[in-house]
């Protein structure tokens, strides 16, 4: 079977299920697992560079496109026609984070011999985990997703119980920068099974920005600060766009030393397997808690006042 696959958690998925190796197309912004993923052919690139640009321009020139209604993303018709698949995994939930469902249907109805379209569009932790199996079923490996998905429901039960009986923070997740977006869909149902309250957003919800005095009334114990497609590093730089805001160091979570960079790509912004570990990662932020793996710096680190 060749798969191609036009959404990052969908490569995620491709590889939780172990069928990494009939992956032939994937996109610029497919990453994980790094070593596997790295030949892969890419048929995506996007219409402007993120890396040249600040979060306040990367925001501008997705609400430009948005606005006229064209895709951020290109994709290669003729190399994705080369790569001959059978299946091709895409998405319509969110036109910023991959390529949208239609180019990729147009492009299917084009080649000689129509691949399989798959489009997912998971709003909730449920959601999340039964595109696990959705996919699995397409792939013809509907045993393996059904146990990877209790599985990964069994770690989640193990946060519940780890934070269970704790006192819950109030947690707001901040999910861009400059303007700020409060993070939804799944996100405050991590936070919730880590044992937190979060404020701002609901669960499933696709949230829109928000104001900073927003952020300010709620009067967080805990920020997060996890934007959608930025490694803790580049979240890093560009952090004084939010430390510099007026009243910043009022804010309860900023006296209790409770900011936290999170990397959001792997763990929160992707509906993929690895939010699960993202709920780990929140029950040693939220609580100390440790639940699987020790949590590394990589994955969730302090800002420090200064």
């Amino acid at each position: 079977m060749r798969i191609v696959s036009l959404l990052p958690a969908a490569t995620d998925i491709v590889a939780d299920l172990g069928l990494v190796a009939h992956l032939v197309g994937r996109t610029h912004e497919c990453d994980w697992p790094p070593a596997a993923v790295a030949s892969v052919p890419v048929v995506t690139r996007a219409e402007f560079d993120a890396d040249a640009l600040g979060s306040r321009e990367i925001s501008a020139a997705v609400g430009g496109a948005a606005h006229r209604g064209s895709s951020l993303y290109t994709l290669d018709t003729e190399a994705l026609a080369a790569l001959a698949p059978d299946v091709l995994l895409t998405q319509d939930l969110c036109r910023v984070c991959a390529v949208s469902y239609e180019p990729v249907s147009r492009a299917a109805r084009l080649m000689e011999a129509g691949p399989r379209v798959l489009s997912l569009e998971p709003r909730t932790l449920d959601d999340v985990l039964g595109s696990l199996v959705t996919v699995g079923d397409l792939l013809g490996v509907h045993e393996v997703a059904e146990g990877r998905r209790k599985e990964l429901r069994g770690r989640l039960d193990e946060v519940r119980r780890a934070t269970a009986g704790r006192p819950r923070p109030r947690v707001v997740a901040i999910e861009w920068l400059d303007p700020l977006w409060p993070a939804g869909h799944w996100v405050p149902e991590q936070i919730a099974c880590a044992g937190g309250e979060a404020l701002l957003a609901r669960p499933g919800e696709h949230t829109v920005p928000m104001t900073w005095e927003a952020v300010r009334s709620a009067r967080p114990d805990v920020v997060l600060v996890l934007p959608c497609g930025f490694p803790p590093e580049r979240t890093l730089a560009e952090i004084d766009l939010l430390t510099g805001l007026p009243g910043w160091a009022d804010l309860p979570a900023v006296r209790a030393g409770a900011v936290w960079v999170l990397d959001g790509p792997a763990y929160f912004n992707r509906p993929g397997p690895r939010v699960v570990r993202g709920a780990e990662v929140l029950a040693h932020v939220l609580h100390g808690v440790r639940v699987g793996e020790p949590v590394t710096e990589a994955e969730a680190r302090r800002l420090v006042r200064t």
